[in-house]
């Protein structure tokens, strides 16, 4: 379930289609760094100044932010403005090290040198595989997530703003054949999705490009960015910011943007993927039957989990997390007196009506009533368990039609660190029969509070800790680590009492855990499509709609759900660690504090961040 990765908007489309080469780097140009202060004052300013560098490679970014610099422009997806940012933090990694001393600093300035350190060395490690990557895909393609950005982060309050909206919109067609120039040179390398993320993308594609103002007809639903294009100049015109003749001049160029230069790079990506879907498998196959593939996937298991785990000890992790579940599942079967094995409690909990809302838009909202409930409870909880709150605002919404999909996993995405534009929980609520009741409670709170909202909206809120670190960066292992531990500290909370919400809860529990075992049976065993879906039916009760969308999920992002359970599990040792260690001393709230009070941070210096608190509590 779960993000995907929507948390942030930029760093994802880096993420997912960017991997620069290393060839040509020159020897870096080092600058002296004067510093009149304290080895840690000066460092501190020193990321600070280096943070806006960074930003100024994404205007997206800066928009995540609530900020209106190059408000007017879609981020540079291209390989050569990879290689510039990927030489970037060379070259200001060897400037840090050359006018600062380590030995110098805080511990907390210590842990901003490590993760200057660790975000570089991601580059450097991701830039020989930039052509094992599938640059788009049915998860959360770019193809789809630039409109969405454009819709739901792209503020409109001013002419300005609106002109910089209409420049966007033609941006994103300047984006999108950066990207088919990509696709093109990574089949041409062979690398290919499977044939069924091509039907995907086209569809998409097709989507995103109908209705008014690209059809004629004047029955023609209007497509969502026209929508969009309107809302704004009836606002615009309604609050006197603008003529009605100046909001018709600014319609017909979001018309003219729309249709002569987004709809067109669209349509080449529609006609090249129709044209090469024949190459692709129809047959999935792992990344291991890729060129390199066995070192890509042992990267992306390392960037994902940010430790040094194998294939095969991830594989075993995940076996023995999949048996304890299924006997803790055994125990809420007996408790509700279900008369049958496992397997016919899974069948009734997948099958019987009384499990899910009508299918339909009534259906829909019942179910984000429901998730909005169950937040505003564990809303009160939260001073008990956390010192640090979040000040943004928490919206549930269903997904965009034009991206929404049967089955597809919920998502967040992140507001403004002031809070003018709220977090949001997507869900994908096309089909009613993929989401059901029981798993309701636990995914709002794993979108919402105490899990990515929280965790996301307290980094984006920390003072104190340099921007690099607070600001829009996301690592899979601690952010859906920190989600899926808060599943289970949501039952801690009071929740889940009704039994089937806590079948539910573990059901999702289950679900990361059958992640550890597919992931690796498809990407480093040669396990079949099918063969993944078979153990996922065989171990839960999630419907099988939503099991043939996870899959294909993993197929296409290799290594990424095997984040969620080992950032789990290692939250959880170093909790059961600090308990044991500080015993009667041991404060839920401020170990909840330090978890989040430092950003996303890999794992190793997780562990870092949490002894050292222990040590400071020991010696208190």
């Amino acid at each position: 379930m779960h993000r995907l990765p929507t948390r942030n908007l930029a760093a994802l489309l880096l993420a997912s289609t960017a991997v620069a080469s290393c060839g040509g780097l020159t020897e870096p140009v080092v600058a002296s760094v004067e510093c009149n202060q304290t080895q840690t004052e000066c460092i501190n300013a020193w990321f600070d100044e280096k943070f806006e560098e960074l930003l100024a490679f994404s205007p997206m970014q800066q928009t995540a932010l609530g900020l209106k610099t190059d408000y007017d422009k879609i981020d540079d997806l291209s390989v050569e403005a990879e290689q510039a940012q990927l030489e970037w933090w060379q070259n200001t990694t060897a400037e840090m090290e050359a006018n600062f001393d380590y030995d110098e600093l805080s511990d907390d300035a210590k842990l901003s040198w490590d993760m200057w350190q660790f975000r570089k060395d991601q580059a450097q490690n991701a830039a020989g595989f930039r052509n094992q990557q599938y640059i788009l895909h049915q998860m959360n393609g770019t193809h789809s997530a630039l409109p969405s950005f454009l819709i739901s982060q792209h503020k409109v309050e001013s002419e300005s703003d609106m002109t910089a909206f209409i420049a966007r919109i033609g941006g994103i067609g300047t984006a999108m054949d950066q990207l088919l120039v990509r696709a093109q040179a990574n089949a041409e390398a062979g690398t290919r999705p499977p044939s069924w993320s091509y039907d995907a993308v086209i569809a998409e594609s097709k989507k995103i490009t109908s209705g008014a103002p690209f059809d004629d007809a004047e029955d023609a639903e209007p497509s969502a960015l026209w929508t969009a294009s309107e809302g704004h100049l009836a606002k615009l015109v309604e609050d006197e910011v603008i003529t009605e003749d100046r909001a018709g001049e600014l319609r017909e160029e979001a018309r003219l943007a729309l249709t002569q230069k987004m709809a067109p790079a669209y349509g080449r990506v529609i006609d090249w993927f129709t044209q090469d879907q024949p190459n692709a498998d129809k047959e999935a196959r792992g990344v291991s039957a890729l060129s390199d593939g066995g070192d890509f996937y042992k990267y992306r298991l390392g960037a994902m989990t940010t430790t040094d785990l194998t294939a095969d000890e991830i594989h075993d992790i995940g076996l023995s997390e999949v048996a304890r579940i299924r006997s803790e599942m055994e125990e809420i079967k007996d408790q509700v007196e279900f008369d049958g094995d496992l397997q016919a409690f899974f069948a009734f909990m997948r099958e019987d009506d009384q499990f899910y809302f009508p299918d339909n838009d009534a259906g829909a909202q019942m179910y984000i009533d429901a998730a909005k409930k169950h937040l505003a409870f564990i809303d009160t909880k939260l001073p008990e368990y956390f010192g640090i709150l979040p000040k943004a605002p928490l919206e549930v919404r269903r997904v965009e039609p034009f991206r929404e999909q049967d089955g597809a996993a919920q998502h967040y995405r992140t507001g403004t660190p002031d809070g003018s534009r709220p977090g949001i929980y997507y869900a994908h609520l096309s089909d009613m029969r993929a989401m059901p009741i029981p798993s309701l409670e636990v995914i709002a709170y794993h979108e919402g509070n105490p899990g990515h909202h929280m965790q996301l909206s307290i980094a984006q809120e920390l003072t104190g800790i340099p921007k690099f670190r607070s600001q829009g960066f996301y690592l899979s292992a601690f952010g859906e680590g920190w989600a899926l531990y808060s599943e289970k500290l949501a039952k801690e909370m009071g929740a889940y009492q009704d039994p089937y919400s806590d079948f539910g809860r573990l059901t999702t529990e289950m679900w990361r855990a059958i992640r550890l075992v597919v992931d690796t049976g498809i990407h480093s065993k040669g396990w079949s499509e099918q063969q993944a879906v078979d153990y996922f039916l065989a171990n839960s009760p999630i419907p099988e709609a939503a099991v043939k969308s996870e899959v294909r999920r993993y197929i296409v992002m290799p290594g990424q759900a095997t984040a969620y359970k080992i950032g789990m599990i290692r939250i959880q040792e170093l909790r059961a660690k600090a308990e044991k260690e500080l015993g009667d001393k041991f404060d839920i709230r401020g170990f909840h504090d330090t978890v989040l009070g430092g950003g996303s941070v890999p794992l190793d210096l997780l562990e870092k961040r949490v002894d050292q608190w222990v040590a400071a509590q020991k010696a208190a």
